[in-house]
């Protein structure tokens, strides 16, 4: 995967550079978490549309196992208990 401006690594990194930009002096605090909030969840709802619901093949398309999945589907509200 080639890098440009419109690539995710790109786009996190320009807007990281904002959020310091904007913080005026102030501390930043729990940044990694911050940052994976913000993509984890839609990055859950996008693979698991392209999967069509299927955890089973999600996980494999994440990478991760299917309970892993599952866990964070569920943290997200993303999935019905």
């Amino acid at each position: 995967m080639s890098r440009n401006n419109n690539s995710i690594d790109e786009a996190v990194t320009r807007n990281l550079e904002r959020y310091f930009r904007d913080l005026e002096g102030a501390r930043p605090q729990a940044v990694y978490d911050m940052v994976i909030q913000a993509v984890e969840r839609p990055m859950l709802e996008v693979v698991m549309r392209q999967a069509q619901g299927n955890q089973l093949r999600a996980s494999a398309m994440l990478g991760i196992n299917r309970n892993t999945l599952r866990k964070k589907l569920i943290n997200h509200g993303l999935l019905g208990q």
